[in-house]
Parts: C-alpha cells; structure tokens; sequence
C-alpha cells in the first residue's frame, strides 16, 4: 500500500507512539527498496524491528513514570513478558546463516505479541 507523504506532515501524526509506528513502517518501506537494488548485486536485505528488550534504558523505563504502561503491555501481549537482547540475536543469526539464504526482503517483528495486542487483542486503545 502507497500512502502518501502527506500523513507524515506533523499535524497528521497523533502522539509519539504513532510517530514511532510511523517510522518503523517507513523503515519497513526503506528496507524494501534498497533490498531491491542490493539484490542485483547478489546481498540480501532485511531489516529486525524489536519491541521492549530488556537493556539498562529499558530498566530505567520500567521504573520511571511509565512503568505502569509497560508492566501492563507485558502481562497483555501473547508472550507475557519483554524480550531478551539474544533473542534478537537468534533472528539475526538466523538471517545471517546458509539456513536464511532464502530470506530477503522482510521485516521481522520480535515483541513478544505486543503489537498484534495492540491491533487486535486487549491493548486496544479504546475510542
């Protein structure tokens, strides 16, 4: 889908989590048309979009003034929890490797479920 550069004018982005999304789905876009450049020259592209990984800055969130924000994300997405920095890393290996050799062009989602919450399940933000 082709959306035009319109919505990403400041006055069509809602709050800080819809400019998040938006990036990230502009990423997803960027990542789809260098892969198609960079596969001519025999390279594969793909791109990781993480969600809540535990790291120190992600300690400091969950104890700040949004913690409250996060601990219910966790206990309402599929997973349950956040997720670890090697699980991003399996991804990636996984990418890296003969056995990912097939995989170009994607974006993969490594939340725990949150997103698909968010969208579709009980993190729905309520009209």
């Amino acid at each position: 889908m082709v959306v035009g550069l319109e919505v990403l004018l400041p006055h069509h982005i809602r709050d800080t989590l819809h400019a998040y999304q938006m990036a990230k789905c502009c990423n997803v876009k960027r990542v789809m048309a260098e892969a198609v450049k960079w596969g001519e020259r025999g390279a594969r592209l793909n791109s990781i979009s993480p969600g809540i990984i535990v790291i120190p800055l992600a300690i400091d969130e969950f104890n700040g003034p949004r913690g409250d924000f996060y601990q219910n994300m966790f206990a309402r997405c599929p997973a349950g929890r956040p997720g670890t920095a090697d699980e991003v890393a399996h991804v990636a290996e996984l990418l890296m490797s003969e056995r990912g050799a097939f995989i170009t062009v994607s974006d993969f989602l490594v939340d725990g479920g949150a997103t698909a919450s968010y969208f579709y399940g009980p993190l729905q933000p309520q009209a």
